[in-house]
């Protein structure tokens, strides 16, 4: 009786421990997370409204200050139901076929259907799935958003909006599941922290293609196209700037020490860029600008974003340094030299700085920040640097094509460009009926 009592106790023990360890190993949705996650989620949203859109609004002409801030708010609406249908299944989900799913989700989130209550998602098992879906609607809706600062002054609000839907659906949704949705390019050992190349060497890449595609705008080299209104500019930076606390932070997806220093980075990028971007139009134009202190900014942003969670302060001193040189020297002067209309410089700033923060991002990456990536100066992988080309040069061949073929198909449908008569006499009366006063 004493050995069966015994054997009873000891199977209940392992019984209990088990439980223990089951309990354990489940996903627990954690408070503290959600709460991070939740702030992040609002932080990523405040950079498109109001943050684009005072941007890109004080550096246009009056006659087209309603137009362009119209583009990023109706953008964020568009995508926002765009993403609840469709566009989160087709970026988040494992594809049930082994030879779609390292290129494209599955259908099986349409109108997000599966998310219920307490659901939690494997790539990020701590806070409810719908926080998680609304995180990464955020970025959804900023990346096509940034595309604007490309086309300002010259597109038909109409084609701008069929631009926006059909570029989320078959552009940054399957780049986004390449990279964050277990897809050919995560698999491969790309890093990419929040966003190098599915953000802003994918919108930059598309703005590149729209400029060309769409012409420069009327006057162009011999108007007077200064911003009417940098005031505007410098608060829709500034939000972005803090904003982008919740983008590069936030994609830490817990609140950690990788939130914590993925924060410090981009604070430390960021500032360090904009001196870049300011003694180096100081030396070579006489005069630091404001819209060159704040384009630094944005561009020390812009390339710290996909190194943000992998390196340490240094590292992203030099990313931000080297940004600020790079990101003047395309935007003013590369395009000068080739010529195209690139409005805003969505290209200089978020095409090339993105590219540029891919590639250090292989070169500073250090597996004592961050265990999921290894660099070259820190670790001595230097095959990384190679993994970083290869996604920068998938990621830009794949939108340029895509981006190209779909603004060509508007355009045959219903055209892409305002009439000369429109242009000139402005956007915001002819468009929307309405105008700026004041």
């Amino acid at each position: 009786m004493k050995k069966l009592a015994h054997g009873a106790l000891a199977g209940l023990a392992t019984l209990v421990a088990s439980a223990g360890t089951a309990f354990a190993a489940a996903p627990k949705i954690d408070s503290g997370d959600t709460a991070w996650m939740l702030t992040s989620s609002a932080l990523v949203l405040l950079m498109t409204i109001p943050g684009l859109a005072l941007f890109y609004a004080g550096m246009v002409r009056r006659k087209n200050v309603l137009a362009t801030m119209a583009q990023s708010f109706a953008a964020t609406c568009l995508i926002t139901v765009l993403w609840m249908i469709v566009g989160y299944s087709i970026a988040f989900t494992n594809n049930p076929d082994p030879n779609l799913q390292p290129y494209i989700g599955s259908f099986s989130y349409l109108f997000l259907k599966p998310m219920t209550l307490n659901a939690t998602s494997a790539l990020a098992p701590t806070i409810p799935e719908s926080v998680y879906m609304f995180f990464q609607m955020t970025f959804a809706i900023i990346t096509p958003a940034l595309i604007a600062g490309a086309l300002a002054d010259r597109m038909k609000f109409s084609a701008f909006l069929w631009f926006m839907g059909l570029w989320l659906l078959f552009v940054y949704c399957p780049v986004a599941h390449w990279v964050w949705g277990n897809g050919w390019l995560a698999t491969k050992g790309a890093l990419d922290y929040a966003g190098g190349s599915v953000v802003h060497l994918n919108a930059g890449t598309a703005a590149l293609v729209t400029c060309l595609v769409l012409g420069k705008r009327k006057g162009y080299g011999v108007e007077n196209m200064a911003p009417h209104n940098l005031v505007l500019s410098v608060i829709g930076a500034s939000l972005l700037w803090v904003g982008w606390f919740g983008f590069n932070a936030g994609s830490a997806v817990t609140s950690n020490v990788n939130a914590g220093m993925a924060a410090a980075a981009t604070q430390i990028a960021t500032a360090a860029a904009s001196l870049a971007w300011m003694f180096t139009e100081w030396l070579i134009s006489k005069k630091p600008s404001v819209l060159g202190m704040i384009s630094g900014a944005v561009a020390g942003l812009v390339a710290i974003t996909p190194a943000s969670g992998f390196v340490d302060p240094v590292g992203a001193l030099f990313i931000g340094l080297a940004a600020g040189v790079v990101c003047y020297i395309s935007a003013v002067w590369m395009k000068k030299l080739f010529g195209y209309d690139d409005s805003l410089d969505a290209w200089g700033v978020h095409g090339v700085g993105g590219a540029l923060g891919a590639m250090l991002t292989g070169v500073f990456a250090s597996n004592a920040i961050n265990s999921a990536g290894k660099g070259w100066l820190h670790d001595g992988n230097f095959a990384q640097i190679g993994i970083q080309a290869i996604d920068v040069a998938a990621v830009f061949v794949y939108c340029a094509i895509v981006s190209f073929v779909i603004l060509k198909l508007i355009d045959l449908v219903i055209g892409l460009r305002v009439s000369a008569e429109v242009e000139v006499e402005g956007l915001d009366i002819n468009l929307h009926g309405e105008t700026v006063h004041g």
